[in-house]
């Protein structure tokens, strides 16, 4: 991962940041883009059921859009529709036949010149699906990451081209970790849910604007403060219901 690794070392990383518990894709999620655990934001499921709504809780990009932002999510996965609160993202582009990585970041690209959007999701779905199917260290997953990389140099190139790169801020971030299992054939394959090191331990790394150059984040790191900083960042005061917290000591 060449990108990714180029992006972490010319920026803030932290490895050892933390998910919520349980560290599921869906909750987890939310927490990043609501900025508070799953007690206060009561998404307890992990596919998408139109019929219990939306989460009731504000998101970044409903409170970004109270002050005037252009907001945007590129998803992998149909389940995030539950964070469209009404009127709260301008474009959302969810997964197509092909909801591959590369497929999201070419989608990304073909918009972010004309959108510009001061705030957006980015969401790869691979390493998670490969992962599944074929455990976390198989040779399927370690293809998955080789993708989301050439997909993530798409997306800075696309930053580049839209005149953007020099005052934006990228963060890359995970839902969860996993670990393997044994299924009933006998095959491993890949899980996650549990409080383990293995499933809530993530990567966090900021790069670009601002971001300090060659740093090591040692202040410990919650999934909900991805939400804090992207408001922090953007002069939005968080609510306080808000139980992330800017990770600032990244930044100048």
């Amino acid at each position: 991962m060449p990108t990714f690794h180029e992006m972490a070392a010319e920026g803030a990383h932290d490895w050892n940041a933390y998910t919520i518990v349980p560290s599921i894709t869906l909750p987890s999620h939310t927490s990043m883009l609501t900025g508070v655990g799953i007690q206060a934001h009561q998404i307890l499921w992990n596919d998408y059921e139109p019929d219990k709504g939306v989460v009731k809780v504000p998101t970044i990009f409903s409170l970004a859009k109270q002050h005037g932002y252009v907001t945007a999510m590129f998803v992998g996965k149909e389940k995030f529709k539950l964070l469209l609160l009404p009127g709260s993202v301008d474009e959302f582009v969810g997964p197509q036949p092909d909801d591959s990585a590369k497929a999201v970041a070419k989608a990304f690209a073909a918009e972010v010149g004309k959108l510009k959007p001061n705030l957006c999701f980015i969401h790869f779905r691979d390493p998670d699906t490969a992962g599944h199917a074929h455990g976390v260290h198989s040779p399927e997953k370690i293809q998955a990451f080789k993708d989301c990389d050439a997909a993530l140099k798409i997306i800075k190139d696309a930053i580049a081209a839209a005149g953007i790169a020099d005052s934006s801020v990228i963060i890359l971030t995970a839902d969860h970790g996993s670990h393997d299992i044994k299924s009933k054939e006998g095959k491993t394959v890949g899980t996650h849910g549990s409080a383990e090191s293995a499933d809530v331990k993530i990567p966090w790394i900021a790069w670009g604007e601002g971001v300090k150059k060659n740093f090591t984040i040692t202040a410990p790191v919650v999934q909900y403060d991805t939400a804090a900083t992207a408001l922090w960042l953007l002069n939005v005061p968080l609510p306080e219901s808000f139980w992330g917290r800017p990770v600032t000591s990244a930044f100048e």
